[in-house]
Parts: structure tokens; sequence; C-alpha cells
């Protein structure tokens, strides 16, 4: 918590949401990373939940819920997500490919911008389209900078392995090849946000046919470049 106002109450909750907007969390890990009683944590976080400010997952952890974003009003641009447009076009527009910015919510990624070929055999991800975090190449990004032990659950249904996601962070991107549609290939990089930590990936997406079994050699320089355009943005 950044902040003490003089309502303890309100302090506490806050400290609930500002340690849920990096990540879900358990009841047990609400209080390791609050410091509050676990009686406290529990009871603020279901009237959080009362609320719609919190909710739980299908592993039954807390995560932000959505009358956060409601409260901030639908007109508020999101700086990323504006900056994502332009520069995904461009990406399409250099490989000839599918283009698309993914965010981690929970257990999925949601695509919340895309740019698709106009024409011809196509990988087509829909904006607001959620993908599960146990294959891909964008799932791939999303947890390779996230703290192991933190990936263990996901771990036991991935399609790809943690010495994977080792390679992912030494090199600075990520390929899958029919990981998770048969026939589609796909390449991703990590954005990172002021704070350092993985915010989004970047990714282009197409037949196995044109991007090959080894996509990275095609594509991983364009989707770099994206990737570095949308940390600066």
């Amino acid at each position: 918590m950044t902040q003490v106002s003089s309502v303890g109450v309100l302090d506490k909750a806050v400290t609930i949401l500002e340690c849920l907007a990096g990540r879900p969390a358990s009841l047990a890990e609400l209080v390791e990373r609050t410091g509050l009683s676990r009686p406290t944590a529990y009871r603020l976080a279901v009237a959080l939940e009362v609320h719609r400010l919190a909710e739980r997952d299908r592993d039954g952890r807390f995560r932000v819920g959505p009358a956060l974003a409601e409260l901030a009003g639908t007109n508020r641009a999101d700086p990323l997500e504006e900056a994502a447009g332009p520069i995904l076009e461009r990406l399409r527009n250099t490989t000839h490919e599918s283009a698309q910015l993914y965010r981690r919510i929970g257990d999925v990624r949601r695509c919340v911008a895309a740019a698709e070929r106009s024409s011809g055999l196509r990988d087509t991800v829909p904006v607001g389209a959620e993908l599960p975090m146990t294959a891909g190449s964008a799932a791939q990004v999303l947890l390779a900078w996230e703290p192991e032990a933190d990936n263990e659950r996901l771990m036991t249904e991935a399609r790809f392995s943690t010495s994977m996601l080792s390679a992912v962070r030494r090199r600075g991107w990520a390929a899958s090849v029919g990981e998770r549609e048969p026939g589609v290939a796909s390449v991703s990089a990590p954005v990172f946000g002021p704070d350092g930590r993985v915010i989004a990936a970047v990714s282009v997406s197409g037949p196995i046919d044109r991007l090959t079994r080894h996509p990275g050699r095609v594509h991983a320089d364009a989707v770099l470049a994206a990737a570095r355009f949308l940390t600066a943005a």
C-alpha cells in the first residue's frame, strides 16, 4: 500500500486490491502478501466480492473483479491498447500474418488488440477472445517471467515445459508449432511495464505452411521490434 488514510478498514481493503492487481491469490497468499490476519483478509476479500470489486476464479482464488473496470469508465483509453493498433498493423504488414496483443486474466489470456490479414488463409483471433494459458507462444511469454512457484499448477496441464520457459527468457521470444491448434504456428515476445514486469505478449500467427516449423527464424526479429515499441508506449 503506497499511502495510508485515517480509515483503517479502507486502507486494508485497498491493500488487498493492490495485491490482486498483480495476479490472483488464494486466501493463504493474500495473508502472506498483505500481512493481514487470516480472518481480516477473508472478511474484506468476501466483502469486496459482494461489491464485485473482487471475484474468484475456477480454483477459488481471488482476483480483481469487473466493477473496477466499470467504475473506471469504458471511455478511458488504455495507453497500451491505444498504442497497439498502428504497431500491430505495421507488424502485420511486415510479416504478412495476423498480429495480436494478449494480456493475462487469471488462467486465460485475452486478445485485447489485433490486426488481421485481409485475405488468404489466416489464424483469426477476435478481440475479446480468451485462450488458455497452457498452450501457444503467447502463453509461454506470459508465464516465462513469472516465479516458477506461481506457475506450478498451470504447468501440470501445459503443453510446454519449464525448461522451454527458461529458453524463452534467455532468447527473449517464444515460438509454437501446432501447440494451441493443429496447423497453426506463432511467435510471441514480451511487453514490459514501467516496473519491469511482463504486462502483455505481442504475437504473429498463421499456418505452418507459411511460418514453417521454425517460425522464430522467420518472424522473431519483427515481433521483438513490435514488443519494444509497445514497451516504450
